[in-house]
């Protein structure tokens, strides 16, 4: 795959260690790059980690995560996204698995994954843990991913209620996956999208497509424990694209920033959105229009060629022969006979007109 010198949408991003002293375990990486397989499609990958374990080497888990997702779907089959993001999902997970053994300091190091891969206009997505990806249309705000945590576990199975959901319960940080366990984990490709869908709706949203106006918001959890989502709704709706993810981290650290925050925000410029399909039918106009303009000017070439021509042989002034047809009891004479100018005196001409036959209009074909 080649890379590309920008991304096909409008990306800004920014991260944040938080206000506690910890250091940053959350590392994210942005790609774009034209897929060879697919000629000259563009795509943009976003890929967002954020370490678990602490003092066990969080970082080097996250810094793992996204620099090998990217490389081992740079090398797969865009013709095939969800395979290629599961092979790499997989094979990332043993690399840090086997990372973790190594060496004493690193042991139990693991990491959350959001990615969102953007095809032309086409999302696909994938999650482990509680690193979240929403997707922002025309004043609706919705969370594309499900949480793999104990709290989301029981809230799902009805043994809590949304109202204990927060951050402050014991469990709210308890991840059931990640990449870097000894089992491998399963990533979630559920893309939620409309209501009331049942999982294996959601499988078939793989390949949403996007629209002008689009926003895609990829953050960790030390953003969504502290923001709810209105207030991340009423953020992008107020808020121009490029200055959204510091706005939120700020708001994540004016109340109390207690984890690392890292936002990242995409949109879908209605310039790009189509744009071989615009071009396209841009060039089929252009094109019809300069056909119009040819065969206008090559009849104008042909009438004033054909009028100088007789001009200059006088067959305008030449009588012209009467042709007689005889036939059995009938005789017909066809005098043929052209528009000619009769001078009658110096100063006055009588024109003799043959009747104007009607125009019909030239065939269009209007897309």
């Amino acid at each position: 795959m080649t890379k590309a010198k920008k991304p096909h949408l409008d990306v800004y991003a920014a991260t944040d260690p938080g206000l506690t002293g910890k250091i940053n375990e959350d590392r994210f990486l942005i790609t774009s790059f034209k897929p060879e397989p697919m000629g000259k499609s563009q795509s943009t990958l976003m890929v967002l980690c954020d370490g678990v374990g602490g003092h066990r080497a969080g970082d080097v888990a996250a810094e793992m995560g996204v620099s090998l997702i990217t490389q081992k779907i740079l090398g797969g089959d865009a013709r095939q996204p969800i395979q290629a993001i599961e092979t790499a999902v997989v094979e990332t997970n043993d690399a840090i698995y086997q990372a973790s053994t190594a060496e004493k300091d690193r042991r139990g190091m693991g990491t959350t994954l959001a990615l969102a891969w953007v095809i032309e206009t086409r999302l696909y997505t994938a999650n482990l843990g509680d690193t979240r990806i929403y997707l922002w249309r025309k004043d609706y705000l919705v969370q594309l991913t499900t949480d793999h945590t104990w709290v989301q576990e029981a809230l799902d199975a009805g043994l809590i209620s949304e109202k204990t959901t927060n951050a402050h319960h014991a469990n709210a940080h308890v991840i059931r996956r990640y990449l870097g366990s000894k089992k491998q984990p399963q990533p979630d490709f559920r893309l939620w999208f409309f209501d009331k869908e049942k999982d294996t709706d959601a499988l078939k949203n793989q390949g949403l497509r996007l629209k002008p106006g689009d926003i895609l918001l990829l953050c960790s959890d030390g953003l969504t424990d502290l923001v709810a989502d209105e207030e991340i709704q009423g953020v992008l709706e107020a808020t121009p694209i490029e200055s959204a993810p510091e706005k939120l981290i700020e708001m994540a650290n004016q109340r109390a920033g207690h984890d690392n925050i890292t936002v990242i925000c995409a949109e879908v410029s209605g310039k790009q959105v189509g744009l071989q399909k615009k071009k396209g039918f841009r060039r089929f106009t252009i094109g019809c229009l300069s056909f119009l303009v040819f065969l206008s000017l090559l009849a104008t070439g042909i009438f004033f060629g054909l009028r100088w021509r007789n001009q200059n042989l006088g067959l305008e002034d030449t009588p012209q022969p009467e042709i007689t047809f005889t036939l059995p009891g009938v005789s017909t004479t066809r005098a043929e006979t052209r528009m000619s100018t009769v001078t009658q005196s110096p100063t006055s001409t009588q024109e003799i007109q043959t009747p104007r036959p009607s125009l019909t209009p030239w065939p269009t074909n209007t897309p």
